[in-house]
Order: C-alpha cells, then structure tokens, then sequence
C-alpha cells in the first residue's frame, strides 16, 4: 500500500492549540476534575491523552488520571481482517465506577474502534459516563457513534486517510492528509 502526502492538515502549533482547546473544552463539560479519567487508546490515543491531562493539570491544577487500552481483541473484525493482531497494553489504573470517562484516540473513522473500546471499558467496570475526544473525526460511520470532543473535522474520499504524527512515535507534531493507493 503507497501512500502520497496531499496536505500538511495541521503543525505543531496547531496540534498544541488543538489539545489546549480540547482540555478547555473537557473541563467545561463535566464542569471541573472530580471524578475525570482519561483512557487513551493504543497507540497515539495513549499520548493525546497523557498531553490533555498535563493540560487540564496546568489549568486546573488538578491531576487527572489516565489509563491505557488496548481494543484489539473485541475489534468484530479482529479474525477476519487482522491476520496476526499485535496485542498492546490495557491498563486502566483507576476505579471505572461512577467516573466520568473520556475515551481518546487520534482519528476517528468508521466507529468501530469506538464500539471495540466502549466493550472494554465496560469489562473494566462500570463508569457513570463515558465520552469520547478524537484530535481528527473523518467521516464514513458505519456505527452511530459520534465523538464529543473534536480537533479537527477532516471529510474524506475513500482513498484519503489522515495520519496524525507525534513526537512520541514520529519525531513531529502534525496531522497530514494522505492519498492511499489500495
């Protein structure tokens, strides 16, 4: 599979305003940190979450937990098209119960990752709440699943995908908009 940048969608400046506006945006929603956890998922999920709650603490100075996982084994294509899923760390080092959950990854696409994730959760305990950030929503559901928390809305063609690097794991802070020959 090739691929062929079209456009720099975002750099780091951005991509840091992005994750300030999202903490804001956290903090308002359930109206400060009580009961707030944040559960990044594998793998640039992890990170954007771990960068929301070093935000949320410089804003409220207040730390949010943040837990890690891995949604890979109730993926409902993970037989199919997975051929030899690579299984990643789950942990989640806080009581779910009567928390209120923010889910994060980097792109949200067809929303089952999201299910996946959501059925995770709930084998992990039982949150009053759970929401969803995602740094780039790119359209194409196949599951009525909408994210509460945006970056950046980005439509797509169903030969474009976006790819959100960070210096985590790609030495850069961007999100690109690729074109993928299938």
């Amino acid at each position: 599979m090739e691929t062929k940048v079209k456009a720099k969608l975002v750099d780091a400046a951005g991509f840091s305003r992005t994750i300030t506006r999202i903490a804001h945006e956290i903090i308002e929603r359930n109206r400060g940190t009580e009961r707030l956890g944040l559960v990044g998922m594998q793998t640039r999920g992890v990170y954007i979450a771990k960068r929301v709650a070093a935000k949320i603490r410089e804003i409220e100075n207040m730390d949010v937990p943040v837990g890690v996982l891995d949604a890979t084994l109730y993926r409902d294509d993970y037989r199919t098209s997975l051929r030899q899923p690579s299984v990643q760390q789950t942990d989640i080092p806080f009581d779910l119960y009567d928390m209120n959950v923010v889910l994060v990854d980097d792109v949200l696409y067809t929303g089952r990752t999201v299910r996946a994730a959501l059925e995770a959760i709930m084998d992990n305990g039982r949150p009053k709440r759970v929401q969803l950030a995602v740094m780039v929503d790119r359209g194409h559901r196949e599951l009525p699943i909408k994210p509460d928390f945006i970056g950046k809305n980005v439509p797509t063609s169903i030969n474009e995908e976006v790819q959100v690097h960070m210096t985590e794991v790609d030495d850069e802070d961007a999100i690109y908009l690729v074109e993928v020959d299938k």
